[in-house]
């Protein structure tokens, strides 16, 4: 567990603790009456790592010592923490949902010490298809950011594991999609046969942009994919240059898949990139390789998300 303080922050400062608490990962914040974080703790906690189920007991080995120290501050937690897996299911909120109707729709979470937090719920859409699709955790981290930004209307990408792509409106997330681009790349590399071609420690942007490419010849992902192990097997691809390669070549279908879907939302600009910052760079260079503009988001837009729907507790948005 690692704690990260700001500088010139202090105990009487702190108007409220956020919690982002998601599946393999835990990060807490100390939060000013603007939404300054004071201070950050992490740890490799996440609701995976909790063996027993004993949340609760988990929580006061992690943020106890806050807890005690702030005894009056709301308490808001966001992440898988409110899933079915996690303390206690948040049920999901559908769109189109502002801070304020998340705020509403926040479950209370009565800990054994005898404090009260509250668990922010996920968010729920259905495609024009009528495809139902969710996300927890993201809606936080993207509401943080239109705040942040002081946008009204934009496009959200949150690259990872199941990448999020969102449409915020009038500061509502009216819409969203899922895709399982990371878990997918993973499962691809480590356990099919493309994974003999590949050397899992070497990277080659050259690389990348030519998968990025490729994702937009003809065949579809699938064709495409065997065609990794193809070119491998005629020298055409080595295996220093193959899991670039392949990271391009489905990051590439995601977005032409996603990005394609708001060609004609020319209002909303640039598309917001949100994440880890090695994951933002790759996107950034893959929707510049597209022909389409990007910029990085802030980095602190969980927090601030966070801190909104602490502020909403704190003035009554909540029962």
């Amino acid at each position: 567990m690692t704690d990260d303080a700001i500088p010139g922050g202090s105990i009487s400062d702190i108007a409220a603790l956020g919690i982002d608490w998601g599946t393999t990962s835990f990060r807490a914040y100390r939060l000013g009456r603007d939404g300054t974080v004071l201070e950050t703790r992490r740890a490799d906690a996440g609701i995976r790592a909790i063996d027993d189920g004993d949340f609760d007991g988990a929580f006061e080995q992690l943020v106890g010592d806050w807890l005690d120290a702030s005894p009056d501050v709301p308490v808001v937690l966001s992440g898988m923490i409110g899933s079915r897996q996690g303390w206690l299911e948040a049920p999901y909120l559908a769109c189109p949902a502002a801070v304020a109707d998340l705020a509403a729709a926040m479950l209370p979470l009565d800990l054994a010490r005898g404090r009260r937090a509250f668990l922010a719920p996920g968010l729920s859409t259905r495609s024009a298809e009528g495809v139902p699709d969710v996300m927890r955790g993201e809606e936080v981290q993207i509401l943080g950011a239109v705040d942040r930004l002081g946008v009204g209307r934009a496009t959200l990408c949150l690259p990872g594991t199941h990448s999020k792509w969102a449409r915020v409106d009038a500061g509502r997330v009216v819409g969203f999609s899922t895709h399982m681009t990371g878990e997918a790349f993973e499962a691809l590399r480590r356990h099919t046969i493309l994974g003999t071609t590949i050397e899992h420690a070497a990277w080659d942007d050259a690389a990348f942009l030519s998968g990025v490419d490729r994702s937009g010849d003809p065949g579809g992902l699938l064709h495409h994919l065997f065609g990794v192990r193809a070119a491998g097997l005629f020298g055409e691809l080595d295996p220093a240059r193959s899991g670039a390669f392949l990271s391009g070549l489905v990051i590439g279908h995601e977005l032409r898949a996603a990005a394609g879907a708001r060609a004609g939302d020319l209002d909303d600009g640039p598309v917001i990139l949100i994440g880890e910052s090695g994951l933002v760079r790759l996107y950034g260079q893959a929707l510049d390789r597209l022909g389409v503009a990007s910029r990085e988001g802030p980095p602190d837009a969980a927090a601030r998300g966070l801190h909104r729907l602490a502020r909403q507790v704190s003035e009554g948005g909540n029962r």
